[in-house]
């Protein structure tokens, strides 16, 4: 082996390493509490348990105030659909599950329209908005998602609020502005309905 080499090669493996264990520190700050996993296309993302977690009325706490830029350029905030149920679905366009559920988000968001339930999604970790933006065209989506890359929006959950713990993960909001219900999961349609129509049937 030519003496160059050696070194060459150490160096090589010390900074592979290096990155590895920078990646892994990162994937445990963001998703703690939570089982990490890979899409297809070697993103990672959170899994969740499943577990649709509700909260008695009495109970609930307040949402966080909400607003920001959208990924379509636009503005939104959560206050403004004040009396109405609201489902936020946190996603990222680079995450798998989140690629499954779009479909059924899109649909279930269009049929509880008129019951008073308002669809609002938190893109994250889309280091370019036009990605996300291209997924809510080519999913469908028509309600607001804000752009959210560095998770700051997600981390005005305080814990004790059911703060969204995985990605894809799904809240939602009731009438009075309180976070009633969440789950750490991609949803199906049924599931969606599972998890908004006791909050919507709610008086």
């Amino acid at each position: 082996m030519s003496p160059t080499r050696a070194p060459r090669r150490r160096a090589a493996r010390g900074a592979a390493a290096l990155a590895a264990t920078a990646a892994l520190v990162l994937s445990a700050a963001a998703c703690s509490s939570s089982s990490s996993s890979t899409s297809k296309d070697g993103a990672n993302f959170v899994g969740g348990n499943g577990e649709i977690i509700t909260v008695k009325p009495a109970d609930r706490k307040d949402a966080p105030a909400l607003s920001g830029k959208t990924v379509d350029g636009g503005t939104a905030s959560l206050a403004a659909y004040k009396g109405k149920v609201v489902v936020i679905n946190v996603w990222g366009s680079w995450c798998a599950p989140c690629r499954a559920e779009a479909p059924n988000l899109a649909e279930v968001a269009k049929a509880d329209a008129a019951k008073g339930v308002q669809f609002l999604g938190i893109n994250t970790r889309d280091t370019d908005a036009a990605n996300a933006a291209s997924f809510d065209k080519r999913f469908g989506i028509t309600y607001p998602s804000f752009y959210d890359p560095y998770g700051k929006l997600i981390l005005q959950f305080p814990k004790g609020t059911l703060n969204p713990q995985a990605i894809p993960s799904t809240l939602v909001v009731d009438r009075q502005g309180r976070v009633a219900a969440r789950v750490l999961k991609a949803l199906s349609t049924a599931e969606l309905h599972q998890l908004i129509d006791p909050i919507v049937a709610e008086k």
